[in-house]
């Protein structure tokens, strides 16, 4: 039998305690983590998603096949960089500065200066970080007369000061100021100028020429870049970055990569190894492309000996857009919304439903799938979660962490209590259980009823659907159920007020946020991108 003194009892306490604050997660325990990222994959652009989907994605179907796929997974915005906001911060986008659309690519930086993000916050417990792709959250380029680009968001006609900028010197606050140790990449959309690839701050090749790769997005280019080598070049200096680090890995010294790719937005280029593969159009062989990809990182875990201690999620930034020419997609059967509403920019679950597949070996049983309700924001707290950190108040104010569902795909308990969705013209909607309400009369974004136009004369004011019964979003219940509307609408509102939706400390928005107005000039913006992309597929399906 061991006597235990009391002395030795108050070492043996304290010890403990010490300990645990310290390294609340063995090393051994701290499993690499590769966030993939696709840019307008639809829900139905994933096979194993949709039983009748047209495009053949093997890579992600056995990957879901090894993991547990989400079935109701949201981003917290129908377009790209709020999406990416939440998914770094773990914070809702409309919480941030930009309450409608999405930067360009000569933006200042979004993300507060000292907000925690999942690098910052992983780099701490150890990890080495790396970015590799659209980075879409602005950065802060230097102007030769000293001053710093910002376009505003403005991006359309291109930005008037792209060469007054110096491209020998380096980028503030991008990647690297917010937690990454590695970046490499491009500053927004393939679409948006400057067309240079970023290495760490700097650019790889000062642009000399000038090039337009979408309609009337004219800028400076390196004169080597060409958009059907983005995806390649991201997908080599990904799987490179696991070669590298696979020994420091495997000694305890665990990697994170975030992979936001370019594709399949526009411009739609798949290379020749993929070109006309689909026998659909280049946007499904651009998804195929995708796939690869996707193989081509987990074909790297794969021979490092890392499969099974690397938590992998495979998703996307919001709902496939209509560039992608839906009509010719459905001559061949094909619906990248599967059977909701919308599209990218909308309210409407085609906008913002997304594929969210999840695979770690190490403590995941492969081949389930899961139907709780989560957001992206959802990636800061299930990380902290995963290597034993709390998230102090004023980080993650709207992420919940789902590994409780990736430990058990079946548990019945919700585990958020609501979500809340954004369109690109700044409209709210809250989802609870089976009910949803949205707070425009129309889809917020590109598809019918549009903001500003006469498709919404004589619509409610506000849409409620019961997602149990109608799924599609045909049926608007506001009438028949006032007493949910007031709930959900006081709901949103106490989640506005109280800078978070999550237990804990009352934050502070950016700026201020009103639930039930989405901006005059957010609604021209996103009339004039949807006109922008209905020209661009009535063009091509010419």
């Amino acid at each position: 039998m061991i006597r235990w003194t009391a002395g030795a009892a108050m070492i043996a306490a304290c010890l403990v305690a010490l300990f645990s604050h310290v390294q609340p997660a063995h090393a051994a325990d701290k499993p690499n983590i590769v966030f993939i990222l696709a840019d307008d994959l639809g829900y139905g652009d994933v096979k194993c998603l949709n039983p009748d989907g047209k495009i053949a994605t093997p890579h992600i179907d056995k990957f879901a096949s090894q993991g547990v796929a989400f079935t109701d997974a949201h981003t917290s915005s129908s377009v790209c960089t709020p999406t990416r906001y939440g998914v770094l911060t773990g914070r809702y986008n409309w919480r941030s500065r930009l309450k409608s659309g999405v930067l360009g690519g000569f933006s200042m930086h979004l993300i507060e200066d000292g907000r925690m993000t999942v690098a910052s916050m992983l780099k701490s417990q150890g990890y080495a970080t790396a970015a590799f792709g659209k980075w879409h959250l602005g950065m802060d380029w230097p102007k030769k007369d000293g001053g710093k680009a910002d376009d505003g968001g403005n991006f359309a006609g291109g930005y008037g000061d792209a060469w007054k900028v110096d491209y020998t010197k380096p980028i503030v606050n991008g990647p690297n100021d917010v937690g990454f140790d590695v970046y490499f990449g491009i500053s927004a959309s393939l679409d948006m100028p400057p067309y240079v690839f970023i290495d760490n701050r700097k650019v790889e090749t000062v642009p000399t020429v000038e090039r337009e790769f979408w309609h009337n997005r004219k800028g400076p280019a390196s004169e080597d870049f060409l958009p059907v080598n983005v995806l390649p070049r991201l997908t080599t200096k990904a799987t490179e970055y696991i070669d590298a680090k696979a020994a420091d890995a495997k000694a305890g010294k665990p990697f994170f990569i975030y992979m936001p790719l370019n594709a399949p937005h526009t411009p739609i280029v798949p290379d020749e190894n993929w070109k006309g593969k689909s026998g659909i159009s280049d946007y499904a062989d651009f998804v195929m492309q995708v796939d690869w990809t996707v193989g081509q990182v987990l074909e790297a875990l794969d021979r490092n000996g890392l499969t099974n201690d690397t938590l992998v999620i495979f998703t996307s930034d919001n709902g496939c857009s209509p560039s992608a020419n839906f009509k010719q997609l459905a001559e061949h059967g094909h619906n990248p919304s599967y059977i909701f509403r919308g599209n990218k920019a909308d309210i409407y679950e085609g906008g913002h439903r997304v594929p969210f597949i999840v695979r770690w070996p190490a403590k995941i049983k492969g081949g389930a799938t899961c139907p709780q309700l989560i957001c992206l924001t959802d990636f800061m707290a299930t990380a902290a979660d995963v290597v034993g950190f709390k998230l102090p108040d004023t980080a993650g104010e709207d992420s919940v962490s789902i590994l409780p569902a990736l430990l058990d795909p079946a548990l019945d308990k919700p585990l958020r209590e609501a979500v809340v969705h954004h369109s690109i013209n700044g409209s709210f909607s809250i989802r609870q259980g089976q009910w949803k309400l949205e707070l425009c009369p129309g889809s917020g974004g590109w598809s019918g009823p549009r903001p500003g136009t006469a498709e919404l004369a004589n619509k409610p004011e506000f849409q409620l659907f019961d997602m149990a019964a109608d799924i599609s979003e045909q049926s608007n219940v506001m009438a028949d159920h006032p007493e949910v509307v007031k709930e959900l609408t006081a709901l949103l509102q106490k989640y506005a007020d109280s800078g978070r939706s999550t237990p804990g400390a009352a934050q502070q928005n950016t700026g201020e946020v009103n639930i039930f107005k989405a901006g005059e000039e957010s609604h021209k913006r996103a009339e004039q991108q949807a006109n922008r992309a209905k020209k661009a597929a009535d063009k091509k399906d010419k």
